[in-house]
């Protein structure tokens, strides 16, 4: 497949792998290259540039392709600067093919300083939003691509809760950048559906999840597969931190606090991270903050990274082409 995305970053296929705190470490990104999308480590997992750069040549040595660090600029998951710093320092040492930049704009992170050593070391820098706004103001100052993420995705969609569908064409109306879409993605007809909206490629997550080279519990896979898409909710508005996460005890919770108006502190706990080894290493998915969207419903089934690659664009071509015949 070519796109402005595969010819920009030299990959095979227009499908890239999200942040995934807990889970994007080096098998997997290399894993989801290998198999022609770009993979993804997720640089929070990381406590200081040491490990961090580690990481980074542990994916070079399983992969020769290309790989995208995620960075999110978020202060509710308990960074500080200076692991910021030395994530951005290891990225521009490294120099890594690509970066996404959740949460807030680099470019406006200590006046642009770490945005503009990083683009002056050749890497390129995408940046997560959630409005036209904000992608347009991406492409302006600079950044690469924009990621536009609908309400449909886990994490920290924008409480302006726009789906993906209507973003997505808006975003392409806008910006003369590549455009990758993110919420719902999750097979062919995801991937058809999002070049046909002017995407250039898609971003996935909860989708990787269900791989077999993810290390998770067997229960987390089954959980995936049994749970459907009316299965996640929204939390957070009342603090400020919009999220969409499974619906478990915890959330639950979330939401009762929230009903009745308690505030950040009494609601941190149930979403703050703390038990995200007993979720994805143990199974016990009734507690604690598990951010998967939407596409959660049409997860049937653990796959490696290649056959789920290799199956999405095989069924996106046979969609497209039956649609195209159609017009005949």
């Amino acid at each position: 497949m070519k796109t402005k995305l595969t010819e920009m970053l030299g990959i095979k296929y227009p499908i890239v792998c999200g942040g995934m705190m807990r889970l994007a470490y080096p098998p997997l990104c290399a894993a989801i290259s290998n198999a022609g999308g770009l993979g993804n480590l997720t640089a929070a997992m990381y406590k200081d540039k040491k490990d961090f750069t580690a990481a980074i040549r542990q994916v070079r040595e399983l992969t020769d392709k290309p790989f995208m660090v995620n960075v999110t600029l978020l202060p509710s998951i308990g960074i500080d600067n200076k692991q910021y710093h030395a994530y951005f320092e290891a990225c521009a040492e490294e120099k890594v093919t690509v970066m996404e930049i959740a949460g807030a704009p680099l470019n406006r992170f200590e006046d642009g300083v770490w945005f503009k050593l990083l683009k002056d070391a050749g890497v390129k820098i995408f940046h997560k939003v959630g409005s036209v706004r904000h992608g347009k103001h991406a492409a302006k100052a600079g950044y690469d691509g924009v990621i536009a993420a609908g309400v449909e995705e886990g994490g920290h969609p924008l409480n302006e809760n726009v789906a993906t569908t209507v973003l997505t064409p808006r975003m392409a109306e806008e910006v003369d950048v590549p455009v990758i879409t993110a919420g719902g993605m999750v097979n062919g007809r995801s991937l058809a559906a999002a070049l046909c909206l002017g995407a250039d490629g898609i971003l996935m997550a909860t989708r990787f999840v269900a791989t077999k080279e993810c290390q998770v519990h067997e229960k987390v896979y089954q959980e995936l597969i049994n749970r459907q898409e009316n299965d996640t909710v929204l939390y957070g508005n009342s603090i400020g931190l919009q999220g969409r996460a499974l619906m478990n005890e915890s959330i639950a919770k979330v939401l009762e606090i929230e009903a009745r108006g308690g505030g950040l502190e009494e609601i941190l706990p149930h979403i703050s991270g703390i038990y995200g080894d007993d979720i994805w290493r143990e199974g016990k998915m009734d507690t604690g903050l598990i951010p998967v969207g939407q596409s959660i419903g049409l997860i049937h089934e653990v796959l490696t990274c290649k056959e789920l690659l290799d199956g999405m664009v095989s069924e996106a071509k046979e969609i497209m082409t039956k649609n195209l015949n159609a017009f005949d």
